[in-house]
């Protein structure tokens, strides 16, 4: 049941525990919804509870040595040359990318107005994977290669699953990890496509003929401690992740946006009219600071639907959680799919209302519950970026078109690289 379909295999009474105890015969895993083993976990001793090695299993085959994955010395120093390039200063300089992106993203809707159904993850995926190729390599997705790393990274979506053997058996480092077929081919073919593009840009860094963009801050930046700089092996691991967490999950995050305000015409109108009145005013940065509603309804879309349904840490040494003795080696889980619509910590948890985030409730559990973009030493990188892109997008498309849901056409979510529609999201879209 985990390994097809993680989220349906939980037990209801999850959504008001304040931790669960998971038994195998080969490991405990330790479900934490107490928002202090949250914040103990995340923010307060994270180097305690490092990134779960059942947690690489899956991922190894694309993701090799990225950021997301690596733990203790090899981590803190990823951080410290990728960190500089996502400072508060920097999100500024991508906004025109962000802007030509949406405005690709509109143009290609106008061709699907008044037909049949969309599946609107596709076109969620399409922007955000334009996006990404705009602020880190300066192309457009309609560029050869950047197109090629799209159709290869949804086919390793499909042949990826959320739980691989590795991480439900305690097998030797030295044992095949029985990865599928298909998964080892796509991810192959998705790191030889990205380690052109690095190779390329190492060779115009070395001419001085580099455009200012987020892959040559990334490659130029070196460790304040040690000098050193990534290599192209390096930067192709952490190319894959930025992909996979900046595209994936923000792909994810719109899609569920839009079909919450799709099944909720009122606010699907508020939100629509402030991005209207916002995006007369102002086509510059600035417009970011008028979007409250969307920003809010964006918030809510990730409360209610995670892009990250959860994260694995493993305990180093003997814990004690909520009086239960917790043994080194096991799993802590900590599911922002259960804190999100935990019963005890919101109102109406499994509510759509944008309007929870000026309340006292919403910021309070903001603070302790909330955590889309996990929480502390390990928060993404990429958080403020994700909280521009989704936001703007959401109201460039508000402003142009009209959104309905599809009778028959419910989606159920599940979790594969990030929480999508198990047989994707389909609306009717027509032009406001």
């Amino acid at each position: 049941m985990f390994k097809s379909d993680i989220l349906s295999a939980q037990p209801a009474r999850l959504y008001r525990a304040w931790m669960a105890e998971f038994r195998t015969p080969f490991f405990r895993s330790y479900m934490c919804n107490d928002p202090d083993l949250v914040d103990l976990v995340l923010n307060k001793r994270p180097m305690d509870f490092p990134k779960s090695d059942r947690v690489r299993e899956g991922l190894k085959p694309l993701l090799r040595e990225s950021v997301f994955i690596t733990n203790g010395e090899q981590w803190q120093r990823q951080r410290r040359i990728i960190d500089p390039a996502f400072e508060g200063g920097k999100l500024r300089e991508t906004f025109p990318a962000m802007w030509a992106a949406g405005e690709a993203c509109v143009e290609r809707l106008k061709l699907k107005t008044d037909a049949e159904p969309i599946d609107i993850e596709t076109e969620t995926s399409h922007f955000a994977a334009d996006i990404i190729f705009r602020t880190l390599f300066s192309i457009p997705i309609e560029d050869e290669t950047a197109s090629a790393v799209f159709a290869a990274f949804k086919r390793h979506q499909r042949a990826s699953p959320v739980v691989n053997l590795g991480a439900l058996l305690p097998l030797p480092r030295w044992f095949p990890r029985f990865h599928a077929r298909e998964t080892k081919r796509t991810a192959a073919h998705i790191r030889a496509l990205i380690k052109r593009l690095t190779t390329e840009r190492a060779a115009r860094i070395a001419t001085g003929t580099a455009p200012d963009d987020l892959a040559t801050k990334i490659m130029t930046t070196a460790d304040p401690e040690t000098g050193e700089t990534f290599d192209t092996a390096e930067m192709v691991d952490q190319v894959a992740i930025f992909f996979l967490a900046g595209h994936e999950t923000s792909a994810s995050a719109l899609a569920w946006a839009l079909y919450l305000l799709a099944t909720h015409p009122e606010w699907q109108d508020r939100v629509a009219e402030e991005a209207t009145t916002a995006l007369a005013e102002s086509h510059n940065f600035s417009v970011l600071s008028k979007l409250k509603l969307n920003r809010a309804t964006f918030r809510e879309a990730m409360r209610l639907y995670p892009p990250v349904p959860m994260f694995v840490r493993e305990a180093t040494g003997p814990e004690t959680f909520r009086r239960r003795d917790v043994k080194p080696g096991s799993q802590v889980v900590i599911s922002p799919w259960h804190l999100h619509r935990h019963e005890r910590l919101w109102d109406n948890p499994d509510g759509f209302d944008p309007s929870r985030w000026e309340t006292e409730n919403g910021k309070s559990c903001q603070r302790r519950a909330y955590i889309p973009f996990s929480s502390g030493a390990r928060v993404c990188p990429g958080a403020g970026f994700a909280m521009a892109e989704g936001p703007l997008l959401l109201a460039m498309l508000l402003r142009a078109f009209r959104f309905e849901a599809v009778e028959g056409h419910e989606p159920v979510p599940v979790a594969h690289l990030t929480v999508r529609g198990k047989d994707g999201i389909y609306l009717r879209i027509s032009v406001r």
